[in-house]
């Protein structure tokens, strides 16, 4: 691919934009030298008008998504594509979200241009496992862990109960619930099933991946190790869920 077009691929404008920027001997190696459109090139060498280029294709970025902001770029602001390099929705294959987070949700977001680990991830049968502090509005009964721990529970609207879901309480109106599912706002209606009303939640893992100490909308980009082991966790997960499924 030449250097033009990769620089296109990454969002950094039209096809003519991108060769003007070459033309214009704006991109460079690390040590300054200057790169023709023809010229061999590798992704972390390269600059443009002396940055770095944006993370390369199959990348993935861990966000600490506030309040807020909506995980979509057609939708009302603020957007998730706020916080992020203004290049990342223009890629040929744009930076999407892995699910998604409800404006009033916080916490761990996963994006990526990698479409196939997009799908595994995001897909029902996979039951990748997602952990969420929350806050509620009632105090705890002390029977929400049975409740939630017996893969009966309805939601309303719905005919297939909920699979089995982790609860823990960690104060009076407070508690933590591991997931496996990814149903339409399926934390809080949930908790609505139970009698109970979600007052703030925060996404804090998906499977290997833990939000820790990154700041409240800030991102990281996940290394090739990270990456290995957030697919690895999601293949093994779907597995089970098919030996699981044809034992039933």
């Amino acid at each position: 691919m030449t250097l033009s077009r990769y620089l296109v691929a990454l969002g950094y404008g039209t096809r003519k934009e991108a060769e003007r920027i070459v033309r214009q001997r704006r991109v460079t190696t690390f040590a300054g030298a200057v790169l023709r459109d023809t010229d061999a090139y590798v992704h972390a060498d390269v600059r443009v008008d002396g940055t770095p280029l944006d993370a390369p294709p199959g990348s993935v970025i861990l966000l600490h998504k506030p309040v807020g902001y909506v995980c979509s770029l057609n939708d009302r602001p603020p957007m998730m594509y706020e916080l992020l390099p203004a290049s990342y929705p223009k890629r040929t294959a744009v930076m999407a979200s892995i699910g998604r987070l409800d404006a009033d949700t916080s916490g761990l977001l996963l994006i990526t241009d990698d479409g196939p680990l997009n799908h595994l991830l995001a897909s029902p049968k996979s039951h990748v496992p997602k952990h969420y502090a929350m806050t509620l509005a009632e105090p705890l009964r002390g029977d929400e862990a049975d409740l939630l721990a017996s893969g009966t529970l309805l939601l309303k609207g719905e005919t297939t109960p909920l699979l089995p879901a982790l609860f823990t309480a960690t104060g009076e109106r407070s508690a933590e619930v591991t997931i496996s599912e990814g149903r339409y706002h399926q934390v809080r209606r949930m908790m609505a099933a139970i009698g109970n009303h979600v007052h703030a939640l925060q996404r804090v893992a998906i499977g290997p991946l833990a939000l820790a100490n990154l700041a409240v909308g800030t991102w990281r980009l996940l290394d090739a190790g990270e990456i290995h082991t957030l697919r690895t966790a999601a293949l093994e997960c779907k597995a089970l869920a098919k030996a699981k499924a044809s034992r039933e």
